[in-house]
């Protein structure tokens, strides 16, 4: 495979102008997190269970908000992200709240050059995987971050999604890692009209290539869930059938828009 490092650029310069669109958002509703909402799903709650007193490292952070709700609820977090505007952001944030994690900047296949603790937990979600290209070193980063007897969590929207255009209207891309998704972007999940514009580059990772890389790695893979809709509004033409569940219009319950697993070290 040809350098990526030209596309995390575009993507870290994208994801830059995100943050500052997102921070104030209603979609991430900074405000009612700054007044104690905990913005975690009832998915990842239900399956991760009791964070108190365990370490825990969230990878693609984003600018912290699902970080600093492990913090609240009593785990001693440190958060990841390639974005220096979101790290900065999420750094604000911890420090206004008067909590007590970490945040570091760093694209995530490097976190074991910048972080040396290993950790009861490492957690990523929504979004993120789409970003690498190749899952193996993503998986290694996991196995050496986490500390013996340490489980690694991951919700992710379904690779199936990723298979439509934008507008669920058809198939368009693979539903494996054979090719490059470039897409020209325009606004952003929170606001299909702001100013911001660019290539943004992914790749779709089939759940066998998921399973595969963390199994390769020497994880065991305790659970694995799919679920039938996503706890988010973030696509297009959404409609929300029971509160917090969302579902692509057409195909109520047709195909699964999130998974979830557990992977124990």
């Amino acid at each position: 495979m040809e350098n990526p490092n030209k596309y995390f650029e575009a993507n870290k310069h994208l994801w830059n102008q995100r943050t500052a669109v997102h921070k104030n958002s209603a979609f991430y509703d900074l405000e009612g997190f700054k007044a104690g909402a905990n913005v975690l799903t009832p998915i990842e709650l239900k399956e991760i269970g009791d964070v108190k007193n365990k370490s825990l490292l969230h990878l693609q952070c984003h600018f912290g908000m699902d970080t600093l709700s492990f913090s609240r609820m009593g785990a001693k977090c440190t958060g990841i992200d390639l974005s220096d505007d979101a790290i900065k952001l999420a750094k604000e944030i911890n420090d206004e709240l008067k909590l007590d994690a970490k945040f570091v900047c760093c694209n995530v296949y490097d976190t074991s050059e910048f972080i040396k603790e290993q950790f009861d937990i490492v957690f990523t979600s929504y979004g993120t995987i789409g970003w690498l290209p190749d899952l193996d070193p993503w998986a290694k980063v996991i196995v050496e971050r986490l500390k013996p007897g340490g489980f690694f969590y991951i919700a992710e929207f379904h690779p199936v999604v990723w298979m439509f255009d934008e507008e669920f209207t058809h198939i368009k891309y693979y539903y494996d890692n054979r090719e490059l998704i470039v897409t020209e972007n325009e606004g952003t999940y929170t606001d299909r009209n702001a100013d911001i514009k660019g290539k943004e580059y992914s790749w779709n990772h089939s759940i066998s290539e998921v399973l595969n890389a963390l199994i390769n790695a020497g994880l065991q893979i305790e659970f694995f869930n799919e679920h039938m809709y996503s706890p988010y509004p973030c696509f297009r033409n959404m409609a929300e059938l029971e509160t917090g569940k969302w579902h692509i219009k057409g195909m109520e319950g047709k195909i699964p828009m999130v998974y979830s697993l557990t992977a124990r070290k």
